[in-house]
């Protein structure tokens, strides 16, 4: 344990386990440990030289960063380019017949889509969205599920200058709805049904009822995919493969200036009015490009399967832009993971050859709940490089991962960033950084990055506090859309100068970093503020626990007291003998401060359709208040089993 007095977070669990590069891995790594003196020398120096060989210009910038109106800072203002030009016809020449998608459906059909296929396909959609009066400038919304006419969609938005905001397909249409009036959206792009775990989500009835409250909207487009029932309005809605039959496959890409909006992508907070994040054009895209090329390691054989869905901003950059842009050939995953077995993901990766695995440490803790015999049951060999998004992954969960999914063979890369930056903020570099299990490490060259306590001091190495980014990169978000005031008292405010992540952090003595997750996820305990993610990492530390979410509660005598919600592996009955022992363990792991008052088994966490734990619900069923909406849960009901768990009193100290 440490603690310097002024940290805003206290610092109380250790990771002593440190993994060296692969020395497979060192000498043909893409990034050398040159990068980071290159990067420290002249940080803008160092992303114009990316800025100008990553992308095809068609007028090249001469200014790199105008920060005349800060925070409202602009990369490459004078630069022209198209990302669907970048991210298609550049590569037509050399490698059109390179496989861009192999995807899969849910029920098993396949579709093997090349880069010539995918700039054909584009260009239909955007000549067909042209002849239904979509303009440069307009807003698109897209709702729908992981199918190749998602990107499909986006990349013929980006080529006529058309402003996408994609919203994921496990929302409602209230969600819905709000999104297309945020933006004022002329049109929307969906599908008729989406697989999920074997049965239909009806898309297109979501749709209707989200445009019906919809004054912006003058068409929907419907993409054929589960042949379910549907209801077609006359003069507004229209089939995609009647408009892609009857449109030609040659389209003039528009030249954008590097500032033009690209996309609104929005945040999907549990309190107040969503925020329309606005990211642009050549910041964004030398920003996903480059991180994509470094943090992945990507060589022009690999398969990578970055196995996000593309409704949330790991989707947008590593799914999409980044990897065609870098002529990558990526895999598509309709569906869930555990369906129609619990080796899906296995199967796929072996089918294809999959080298680079990308996924969220939820995933990975649903790995480790469901068994070993899964992964071991398929030839897993090909990989050579993992990776994490999402939230802090916990150093036990980290481990198996390694073990299991990588054969102890392969680097992970932990990577934190957010909707907000557009790219890749903290990672280590394979090849060049030692990996700590549970830790992000460094910011990437060219990333400016401290831990600040409450009065903006930098916290010394070995404590606790807010992370913060000390310079603006080219990938950020650049307002807040319709509302620039907000973006400011967002990010911006709480430092002068420097923006405000959001989110807890540590650095230990070697200077690594640590995510301990959202601030208001951060717990009082009689005057010490502890992360959750600490203790549910001390409790996943344990050899019998999958999965843990804790929250605090209030408490008369300590102010709040943890309250800890836990899933077991397989095959292992939740006793009192057992919480006693997961007590006493995570006193000895991190602190008898962190010990939780109580600890309540279940068979699952309540979770968003994207997979995050919602800390908000076991909060009010701790509480014992009227719980929250419930209606973005992918597993609602076992919302009501916790609550009667919790009521029945048993784990309580």
């Amino acid at each position: 344990m440490s603690s310097t007095g002024n940290e805003a977070i206290e610092n109380l669990l250790s990771e002593d386990r440190s993994f060296p590069p692969p020395a497979a891995f060192v000498d043909a790594a893409n990034a050398q440990p040159s990068i980071y003196q290159e990067a420290e020398a002249d940080y803008l120096a160092f992303w114009r030289r990316q800025a100008l060989e990553r992308i095809d210009w068609i007028r090249e910038p001469t200014v790199t960063l105008d920060d005349a109106d800060a925070p409202f800072f602009k990369w490459f203002t004078d630069g022209t380019l198209n990302l669907s030009y970048n991210c298609l016809d550049r590569h037509l020449d050399t490698g059109g017949d390179k496989v861009a998608y192999h995807w899969e459906g849910e029920p098993g059909d396949l579709r093997t889509i090349t880069y010539s296929d995918l700039h054909a396909e584009v260009c239909r959609f955007a000549n067909a969205l042209i002849g239904l009066g979509v303009e440069r400038g307009d807003r698109v919304a897209i709702y729908m599920g992981m199918i190749p006419e998602l990107p499909v969609a986006m990349l013929a938005c980006a080529r006529i200058g058309a402003i996408h905001s994609v919203v994921f397909g496990g929302f409602s249409s209230d969600a819905l709805a709000d999104r297309i009036d945020d933006a004022t959206a002329k049109l929307v792009i969906t599908q008729d049904g989406a697989w999920r775990r074997g049965s239909i989500v009806p898309l297109k009835d979501f749709t209707d009822v989200a445009v019906d409250r919809c004054e912006s909207i003058t068409d929907v487009i419907v993409v054929r995919r589960c042949e379910n029932d549907v209801t077609m309005t006359e003069d507004r809605d229209h089939w995609y493969h009647d408009l892609i039959e009857e449109a030609s496959s040659d389209n003039e890409p528009a030249e954008m200036s590097a500032e033009d909006p690209l996309y609104i992508l929005y945040t999907s907070g549990t309190t107040a009015k969503p925020k329309g994040i606005v990211h642009t054009q050549g910041g964004y895209l030398t920003g996903v490009s480059t991180t994509h090329h470094y943090v992945f390691d990507i060589k022009p054989d690999d398969v990578y399967w970055c196995a996000a869905d593309i409704g949330w901003v790991t989707g947008h950059s590593y799914i999409v832009y980044g990897p065609l842009a870098n002529h990558t050939t990526g895999v598509m995953y309709e569906g869930a993971p555990d369906t129609p077995t619990k080796n899906r993901l296995w199967e796929i990766v072996e089918r294809y050859g999959v080298t680079v695995f990308y996924t969220a440490p939820t995933a990975i803790r649903a790995f480790m709940k469901w068994g070993d015999e899964y992964p071991a049951g398929h030839d897993l060999s090909s990989l050579r490089l993992l990776g994490t998004v999402g939230e802090p992954i916990n150093p036990e969960a980290w481990m198996w991962y390694q073990r299991t999914i990588g054969g102890e063979r392969c680097p992970i890369v932990d990577t934190w960033w957010q909707t907000e930056t557009g790219s890749i903020m903290l990672t280590p570099l394979p090849g060049v950084v030692s990996t700590k299990p549970g830790s992000a490490t460094f910011p990437f060259p060219g990333v400016g990055a401290d831990v600040f306590d409450e009065a903006g001091n930098s916290v010394p190495l070995g404590g606790g506090g807010y992370l913060v980014l000390t310079k603006p990169w080219p990938a950020m978000l650049r307002t807040i859309y319709g509302d620039p005031d907000r973006y400011v008292d967002t990010y911006w405010s709480k430092y002068d100068g420097v923006y405000f992540a959001g989110d807890g952090c540590k650095r230990d003595d070697e200077g690594y970093y640590w995510l301990l997750g959202r601030v208001d996820d951060v717990m009082n305990i009689s005057g010490h503020r502890i992360s959750t993610t600490e203790v549910e990492s001390a409790l996943v530390a344990h050899e019998t626990v999958a999965e843990a979410a804790v929250v605090g509660r209030a408490d008369d005598l300590t102010g709040e007291a943890i309250a800890a919600f836990v899933t077991l592996r397989s095959g292992v009955e939740g006793t009192e003998e057992l919480i006693k022992e997961l007590r006493g363990f995570v006193s000895e792991k991190i602190s008898p401060i962190a010990r939780p008052k109580s600890i309540v088994f279940a068979d699952d966490l309540p979770k968003t359709r994207s997979g995050k734990i919602m800390r908000r619900l076991l909060k009010d069923i701790s509480e014992e208040r009227q719980l929250g909406d419930v209606t973005t849960l992918a597993n609602a009901d076992v919302v009501q089993e916790i609550a009667a768990m919790a009521e029945a009193g048993k784990g309580e100290e």
